[in-house]
Formats: C-alpha cells, structure tokens, sequence
C-alpha cells in the first residue's frame, strides 16, 4: 500500500513538474518528461495529453493530433482527450472535424457548466462566436451567479453586438466579485462614458484599496484612463495610462530587439532574388488578405468589405501562420524563418486554402483578417499570387497611440511602452516599404484617415482592388450583424466617426519623445 502511494506521489509530482515546463514554453524538456512518465505509466492518459501540448509548443500539430486520437482509442468518452482532439484538429486546418468533436461535446456537456464554458472557448478559438455564445448562455442558466461564467457571456455578448447585455453582464460580474478587474475595464470600453454616467470615482477608490502591486492595477489604469479621456480629462487620462502600461511592461519578459531582428531577416531572406522566383501557377479566387498593425482600421476595413454580398469574414484566423509552421516544422522564430524561405509555394497556397475551407464558409470570397500577416507578404505573393491584399495604416504617432491605449489580453507586447513602440514601428514601416519595393503592385494601401474622410472614394477604391462590384450596404457596415471579436468591437457597430482621428495631439507634450524617435527614423509626422 505505501508503494503504491509512493508511485502515485511520484506520479502527480512529475506531472506537476511537465505543466511547469509547458508554462515556461521549455517544450522539449516537457517532451521528454512527458514520453518518460508515460513509459513508466503505461496505462495513464495524463502524460500523453501532456506530451500532446507540448508537441503543439514545438509546431508539431500533426503528432499533436496522433497522441489526441491514441488517447481517444483507449477511452472515447474523456472529455480532456475530446478537447484536445478538437484543439490539434483546429490546428492542422481541420476544421470540420473540430467543430463534430465540439458540437458532440456541447450535447454531452449540456449539465456541465465548466465543460461547456471549455467547449465554448474553442468554438470562438474557431471563429463560431453564434455556437460559443450559445454554450456560455447556457453555462449561465446553469451557474447564475458564477462571477466567471456571467464574465465569459459578457465577453461573447461583445463579439455579438449586444453590447447593453454586455455591460449589465460586467456590472453583475463587479458586484459579484469586485476583484474581478479586467471586468471593470472591459465595461469602460463598451460605450462612451458621460459626466452624469460614468464609474471614475468607483474606479479610483478601488484603486486606492488594492496593494500597490496587485495585478488588477494595470487593468484598473486602463479602465481609469478610458473613462477619463471621455470626459475630456486628457491629461489626467494619460497620467493613469502610463501606470497601466509600465504596470503591465514590469510583468514581461520582452525584448523589442527580437522583433526588429526578425523583421530585418526577413528583408534579408524575401529579397529580389526571392520575389522573382516561380511562384505558383494555381489560379486560386477566394482570400483578400486585410492587414496592418494592431487598432490600425483593419476591423474597419474588414466589416465594409464583408458587408458586399459576395464576402465573408473568417476574422483573424492565424491560418497562414499555422499552416506555414506545420509546412516548415519548425516553432522556434529563427528556425521557421530559415525553413520558409524553401517552401514549395504551390504547397503553401493549397494547404492554406484547404484549412479555410474546412471552416465551411458560404460566401464566394472570404477575408482572412489577421493582422500580423504583413510579416508573411513574400510567401502570400508567391503562394497565392493576384490574391487582393489590402494594408491599413493610419498617421504613425496616432497608430502608436492607439496601440498603447489598448490592453491586449494576448500577444503585441511592444505596446506597453513608447520606446518599444517607436522602435517596432520603424521595422514595420521598413519592412513594408521593401514589399512595396520587391512585389510592386501586389498591395493597396489603404490610409485610415482618408477613409473617415472620404468613405465611398476609398470604398470604391478597395472594392475594384479586390474585383468586386460596387454594393451600397458596403456603406453601411454598422448594419453588418456577423459576430466580431476584436478591440474595435463595439465601435465598428457605429457608423464611421471622426473622433479617434489626430488624437495624438491631445498628448502631444507626452508622445514627444516618441514622435521624436520616429522623425530621427525619417518617418514624416
């Protein structure tokens, strides 16, 4: 009996020790761990979803799947193998099977408001924001006053446009649990805050009663900085801004170097050389690639092209970066960029158009909106020549700014501090002007601020760039009902408004040193 037990501790603290792993991102030494524990437990089912996340961790999406469907042989009805069966299957482009997987687990969870909470994340991961609110709706029935799962419907109420439901939800959450404070700050967001309804006092006295280094500070000066900006306190807005970020920078293992490195290889690698090689001979319609920085107008463009008739937004789908590390099998930056520059275009471009169509769109075109994408321009002009491409970019210090001002839940860590941010934009502007310089023609860019301006020029613009026909509901992208689940959510259900254009000039005393930075670059202000 005490052996017994011995092994068992033996076995949970091993378990312990691959999870830590995974969490550091240490994927190989979690491999390892994994395949030994799963030798000397040869009937558990534990290490081998471990060694299955850590796979995924080192771009190895098709082992991924493998281990998932060796679990689920042994026993069908585990919901954590079913899980992340569905997950791999989301990243090897095969879509159709995920959503089988899930719609199966939402009807075998239809009690079990964790499990349907699980199945839910994985269906908005998928782009299915109406089946992911469906479960969180339910999840809510079942658990009432549960402040996370009342959270997780407040956030799927955002990406479906019930905005008021939206911010009754967060409220609740807050009253609930008042620790809860990315609620308090994603409430701010919803709406423009009023002199007579606002929740700046509410807000600053729960900052005063946090420590000073509690979490909930960065998402309380975001909350703060917001409300406050809509009352026209700029000032104080920015001051509450700057405690945010440097908040949430001090959190961060970052180094902006990194990025600018990867950039710069990537001019090196996708040079003239690169873009008159073959590319690939397959006429291939569908994709209209829209990208550009984070908050630059992308979600803007996006809503008035999918808006025409003929067009349907997958949203940011991460389809051409998963495929291309499935192809180049390789997760380490460094290496995957080495590997990219060999792979068969023609390859590329079918298994990217495979995985779309595994979503099981209707329309006859689709957009894949995913920002980061521009660091992808060479392998999408060869892979899927002709295909449109359209590049949002707005004034530079007001793009900085529009990044810094957002809290991001995932990725984009340059956004947390102005010197990170200068030194991101100048490599992003560089590398654009070289895909302008090596793939002439092959992008239209699109200036956010001459879009607010001139709406139906610039409509007509994009839409014979794409080789489509004038329809007016392009103009009226508001009336668009599609889910969307980005930071320009709830002002892309508004009409085109002016206000978010030169607000960097309300800081302009603040952003200096960064204008500064970009000028010395030779980026004109």
């Amino acid at each position: 009996m005490k052996a017994n037990s011995e092994r068992q501790q033996r076995y949970r603290s091993a378990l312990r020790e691959i999870r830590k792993l995974l969490s550091l991102r240490r994927a190989d030494d979690a491999a390892a761990a994994s395949e030994a524990l799963a030798q000397s437990f040869s009937d558990a089912i534990e290490p081998l979803l471990l060694l299955g996340k850590a796979r995924q961790q080192q771009g190895r999406f098709d082992d991924m799947l493998a281990l998932a469907r060796d679990v689920l042989a042994r026993d069908g009805a585990h919901s954590g193998a079913r899980l992340q069966f569905a997950e791999a299957c989301i990243f090897c482009g095969r879509h159709g099977e995920a959503y089988s997987q899930l719609s199966a687990l939402e009807k075998d969870a239809a009690d079990d408001p964790v499990l349907l909470q699980h199945v839910a994340g994985f269906f908005a991961h998928s782009g299915k924001h109406d089946d992911a609110h469906r479960c969180y709706s339910r999840a809510v029935e079942l658990a009432p006053d549960d402040p996370a799962t009342l959270y997780n419907l407040a956030s799927s109420c955002i990406a479906t446009g019930e905005l008021d439901k939206a911010e009754q939800l967060f409220t609740r959450v807050i009253q609930l649990n008042p620790a809860d404070h990315d609620a308090w700050q994603n409430r701010s967001t919803l709406r423009k805050q009023t002199k007579d309804d606002n929740h700046v006092a509410a807000i600053e006295a729960r900052l005063t009663s946090i420590p000073a280094n509690d979490p909930g500070i960065v998402p309380l000066n975001y909350a703060l900085a917001k409300e406050l900006e809509d009352l026209g306190e700029y000032a104080a807005s920015f001051t509450a801004l700057s405690r945010g970020a440097a908040a949430r920078r001090q959190r961060m293992a970052y180094d902006v170097r990194h990025d600018v490195a990867a950039m710069d290889k990537i001019r090196t690698l996708f040079d003239s050389h690169y873009a008159a090689k073959p590319r690939s001979t397959a006429l291939r319609t569908g994709p209209i690639f829209v990208m550009g920085l984070p908050r630059s107008g992308t979600t803007l463009v996006d809503r008035i092209i999918s808006s025409h008739s003929q067009v349907e937004s997958m949203g940011e789908i991460n389809d051409f970066a998963l495929t291309l590390t499935r192809l180049g099998k390789a997760a380490d930056k460094a290496a995957l960029l080495r590997a990219s520059v060999d792979i068969d275009p023609e390859q590329l471009g079918r298994a990217y158009l495979e995985s779309v169509a595994n979503y099981g769109r209707s329309g006859s075109y689709f957009i894949d909106k995913t920002p980061a994408n521009f660091l992808y321009l060479g392998l999408i002009a060869r892979s899927l020549p002709d295909v449109p491409v359209l590049h949002v970019h707005r004034h530079p210090v007001d793009s900085c700014l529009a990044m810094y001002r957002t809290l991001f839940r995932m990725g984009y860590p340059f956004s947390y501090d102005l010197a990170d941010l200068a030194d991101y934009y100048i490599a992003y502007d560089r590398l654009m002007r070289h895909w302008h310089s090596v793939f002439p023609g092959a992008v239209l860019d699109v200036s956010y601020e001459e879009l607010v301006d001139q709406q139906e020029v610039v409509t007509h613009r994009m839409l014979d760039h794409c080789n489509l026909t004038f329809e007016p509901a392009c103009l009226q992208f508001e009336k668009n009902r599609s889910p969307v689940a980005t930071a320009s959510a709830a002002q892309v259900r508004q009409p085109i408004y002016r206000d978010a254009l030169a607000r960097w000039r309300r800081y302009e005393q603040q952003l200096a040193p960064l204008t500064r930075r970009l000028q010395d670059a030779g980026i004109a202000i």
